[in-house]
């Protein structure tokens, strides 16, 4: 398995007509999981699905190339 980098978002049953459709809801159900949580719930709620996805994945070598990924740019 490699890290997929292209829109990969769909719903199973769903027909979306633009390719970004189905992003726009996986963004607005991470914006309604944080609702009406303080940023220390925001962070332990972030944590909790990054470790349950990663699992979903499963593959080291996918999760070490994303993590790779996800610093660039960020820390020195």
């Amino acid at each position: 398995m490699s890290l997929q980098l292209q829109p990969n978002f769909s719903e199973a049953g769903k027909r979306y007509y633009r390719d970004f459709s189905a992003g726009d809801d996986f963004y607005q159900l991470l914006i309604d999981m944080h609702r009406d949580l303080s940023d220390e719930q925001s962070a332990l709620v972030n944590a909790k699905l990054i470790l349950l996805l990663s699992n979903h994945v499963g593959d080291i070598a996918v999760l070490r190339e994303a993590m790779a990924l996800a610093r660039q740019g960020v820390a020195v």
